[in-house]
């Protein structure tokens, strides 16, 4: 039996993922609006093998906008950019399915799986801001069950218009000027609560079958979504404890939907400073902190808690919160960012302090061989199979982690020294996914 190694992506934000990132001298802030500047942390991103490059996205500006913008680019887009300059890497874009349409998304990520090789994956994820509700026709976020149902239907609408096309219909017969086996593309016929959709798809079937699906949320909602269709999920927990229990719960949920616990990876997010020495590192993400803008990070938790912090006092506790059962947006983050307040009895402005580099993830500040320890602790207390990496700086944070503490995770035998698949599925041990309509009895995976 082979030795259990890591799964690892690299989580790209702009010029870093902490919210001052792009003041730091350590970046260079107008790269923000440079395609190359993703395609080069792309690159260094498969220097050190890691599984894929992974893009959040929102689908407003919000109130941020003086301060910082967490998207610029739409991923699937970026990613096809990024698809042309790098063979291995993994590309995962995140797509709501609130505020799409399942046939749309379904093609733009088999174009994308067409474009890249079969390197495709796409987060899910239920979009939790008001502002993202206007830009649409709402006036206020759907309820959160309501947006998890919405998920679902649109997830059985996408995996069967993948499914329409079977592996071997495109035949491009030139002599007898065949192009497509008409008896291997299915329409759907598809009507459900929320969408009505004929098929088939207008792109043949993708070089994996269908993307990775990977899921974004730990409520309870989220957990029971993911233990049905996610392969990957990517989770903020902020202690090994936490990060055991929240892993132990999402497996033991698998089985009622016949799944095993080696069908689905929890990825908990970091966000590492690295330096020569403990002391340089903290040194470091107390750099960031100190730039962060008190204005912007109060606006920022006050969407996070559904509370208008925007004139609290910032070396004030936080004032009483509502409860969890009146969030509609992001119930696990309220929780979490909850908690750490209340557990740590932060003031405000410790608080979006500590928020400022991983936004509720977990952040780590320590030499290349500590990072290295901190992975391996939780990796064999079973609260990760494999880690989001955040840099907090781009792309340098990156370039740290791939250049001086993945060797030690390779020679600790703990990741891998070299690409075995080309795509992304491969990187996650997971075979093509073949078509409900194939025959059973040609079919070559299981």
């Amino acid at each position: 039996m082979s030795r259990r190694t890591f799964h690892l992506n690299a989580f790209l934000m702009g010029v870093g993922h902490h919210e001052a990132a792009w003041r730091h001298p350590r970046t260079e802030e107008h790269r923000v609006l440079d395609v190359r500047h993703f395609q080069e942390v792309a690159r260094i991103a498969e220097r050190g093998k890691l599984d894929s490059v992974f893009f959040a996205d929102t689908l407003a500006v919000g109130p941020r906008v003086e301060r910082n913008a967490l998207t610029v680019f739409e991923p699937v887009t970026l990613l096809a950019a990024i698809a042309a300059v790098t063979e291995r890497i993994g590309l995962i874009a995140t797509a709501s399915t609130s505020y799409n349409e399942p046939f749309n998304l379904a093609r733009k990520f088999a174009s994308l799986d067409h474009i890249s090789g079969g390197r495709a994956g796409w987060n899910i994820v239920t979009s939790g801001s008001v502002d993202e509700a206007y830009n649409f026709g709402l006036d206020a976020i759907p309820e959160h069950a309501r947006r998890y149902e919405r998920a679902a239907e649109f997830v059985d609408v996408a995996l069967a218009l993948w499914d329409s096309w079977e592996s071997g219909a495109v035949v491009l017969d030139t002599e007898t000027g065949v192009f497509a086996d008409p008896a291997k593309v299915h329409t759907l016929d598809y009507t459900g609560e929320r969408f009505r959709v004929r098929g088939p798809l207008n792109s043949p079937r993708g070089p994996q079958g269908r993307p990775l699906l990977v899921q974004a949320g730990s409520s309870e909602a989220g957990k029971e979504f993911a233990a049905q269709h996610a392969e990957a999920v990517f989770t903020a927990q902020r202690t090994l404890e936490e990060g055991v229990r929240f892993a132990r719960d999402l497996k033991a949920r698998l089985g009622r939907y016949g799944r095993a616990e080696h069908e689905l990876k929890v990825l908990p997010g970091l966000v590492p400073f690295i330096a020569d020495t403990a002391e340089e590192a903290r040194a470091l993400e107390q750099e960031f902190t100190d730039l962060i803008s008190p204005d912007y990070a109060l606006r920022q938790l006050s969407a996070m808690l559904g509370v208008d912090l925007t004139a609290h006092a910032l070396d004030a506790p936080l004032p009483p919160l509502p409860a969890e059962s009146e969030i509609e947006g992001g119930k696990s983050r309220f929780t979490l960012v909850k908690e750490l307040a209340e557990t740590e009895e932060l003031t405000v402005r410790q608080l979006i302090g500590k928020l400022g580099g991983g936004r509720g993830h977990r952040t780590f500040a320590g030499t290349p061989e500590q990072v290295a320890d901190e992975l391996r602790r939780w990796f064999d207390a079973g609260a990760a199979d494999g880690f989001n990496i955040m840099p907090p700086y781009l792309p340098g944070g990156l370039a740290d982690f791939v250049d001086r503490v993945v060797p030690i995770l390779q020679e600790r035998g703990l990741f891998r020294t070299d690409y075995a698949s080309t795509t992304l599925r491969g990187h996650y041990g997971l075979d093509p996914v073949e078509s409900r309509f194939t025959p059973a009895e040609t079919r070559v995976s299981a």
